[in-house]
């Protein structure tokens, strides 16, 4: 498979400007834990910061865009392969799932998880408030690939994710976070918390 057939199976790389490399970000009204969140005051989804600003603004070419994204992973037979054609294309080090959207299913999980072991050089991160599916994949298939790490994102802001033993992120108001994004321009700039296991959780402060 070419890069341009990748592209036509999986649809295109997202690239948040503050990251240090691509994402893969489908919509965020398909979050199912989200969706739910998204009415409820003081969660971390009320104002959905993917559901505004630049989103909202390029909607029309967005939108579509991460649509498109969805439904390959979900169902084209050839996404997986195509992925890895597109991520090793980059020479990126590092990657994120979901700068918008989330897993929707075990079988998600699974694709993506194939993806992680079929390029091993580079480090991910998939934050996710769907911690069903990530207790039932580790039941059905054990451990995570050590290049995935899949960080649990608390549902409330000053509130605390479900105990998996697994690396967490949560959102704070107490000025206790440890994301250093806002004192440098809303960019990563050199720091991987993010995609580091032994960083057990990391705090963002609220916005």
């Amino acid at each position: 498979m070419n890069k341009t057939q990748a592209l036509a199976v999986a649809g295109s790389l997202s690239k948040p400007s503050k990251m240090p490399g691509h994402a893969y970000g489908t919509p965020a009204e398909e979050c199912q834990v989200g969706s739910r969140l998204r009415d409820v005051p003081n969660s971390v989804c009320n104002g959905c910061y993917a559901m505004k600003g630049f989103y909202k603004t390029y909607a029309k070419t967005v939108k579509p865009a991460q649509y498109k994204r969805l439904d390959a992973a979900l169902n084209h037979p050839d996404w997986v392969d195509a992925m890895v054609k597109l991520i090793t294309s980059t020479r990126d080090d590092y990657f994120r799932w979901h700068d918008s959207g989330d897993i929707q299913s075990v079988d998600h999980l699974r694709r993506i998880v194939l993806v992680c072991e079929a390029t091993p050089n580079v480090q991910y991160w998939l934050p996710t408030r769907e911690y069903r599916y990530v207790a039932q994949y580790r039941k059905e298939y054990g451990a995570f690939p050590s290049n995935l790490v899949v960080r649990l994102s608390a549902h409330m802001v000053d509130g605390a994710t479900a105990d998996l033993g697994l690396p967490t992120s949560t959102v704070v108001t107490d000025g206790s976070e440890t994301c250093p994004a806002p004192k440098q321009n809303n960019e990563c700039g050199t720091c991987r918390a993010c995609w580091d296991p032994n960083v057990q959780n990391v705090a963002y402060k609220a916005h």
